[in-house]
């Protein structure tokens, strides 16, 4: 399968910032939220894990 190469990547990166314009910091700002949100969620995970069973 090829990967995008660097034109190709501007391309879609202003076709993004065409449709969602004002909208996209605001995106960006909630899914960099929901990552945070998902590695909390694994460390605790992660952390109960390793406590032994009472």
């Amino acid at each position: 399968m090829l990967t995008p190469g660097p034109l190709q990547l501007i391309i879609v990166l202003v076709i993004a910032l065409l449709l969602f314009g004002t909208r996209l910091p605001s995106i960006a700002r909630a899914f960099g939220q929901s990552i945070t949100e998902f590695k909390k969620g694994v460390k605790e995970v992660e952390d109960h894990s390793d406590d032994p069973a009472k």
